[in-house]
């Protein structure tokens, strides 16, 4: 029998990024882009990012649970509205919480935590939508190895 441990560095889904965002400045709307360069120093060239050199470099969230947060909601969600930089459908971005991770072009990340709902949700989704996207924010993470990721990117556990 396998121990929890090990269990969770079994993960043969490949997943693919489907949306990228960055925000130019605090609290601005974030921009749709094809491709960005991801840094050590910066995260997402173009992302205003207050949390430079630390856990929160970058913010991946689960096409997946859009749909859920979509279902839930009754109305179409924008990635626009939920304010994370990467979208990415057919992996489990849960399970890389704490795990190294590949995106894009040899980019190395480390899954550091929930990436949590903030009360802009319920401004930007409407009437419910912080409780809408409790479970289902996506998670932090730091750059490791910078890179260029582009929308079609794979994501895979290292």
């Amino acid at each position: 029998m396998k121990s929890i441990a090990q269990l969770k560095l079994i993960i043969p889904q490949v997943g693919t990024v489907e949306w990228i965002g960055v925000r130019p400045k605090r609290k601005a709307v974030l921009k749709e882009v094809d491709s960005v360069a991801i840094t050590l120093e910066a995260g997402l060239v173009g992302d205003h990012n207050v949390n430079k050199g630390g856990k929160r470099m970058v913010t991946l969230i689960q096409k997946e649970h859009i749909d859920l947060v979509q279902s839930v909601m009754g109305k179409s969600v924008s990635p626009l509205d939920l304010r994370r930089n990467i979208v990415v459908s057919g992996i489990n971005l849960l399970a890389l919480h704490d795990q190294e991770f590949t995106i894009g072009d040899g980019i190395i990340l480390k899954g550091t935590g929930h990436c949590v709902p903030c009360s802009r949700m319920e401004q930007n989704l409407g009437s419910g939508g912080y409780n809408a996207m409790r479970g289902h924010g996506g998670i932090t993470a730091t750059v490791v190895v910078g890179g260029t990721v582009d929308v079609g990117s794979y994501v895979a556990l290292n």
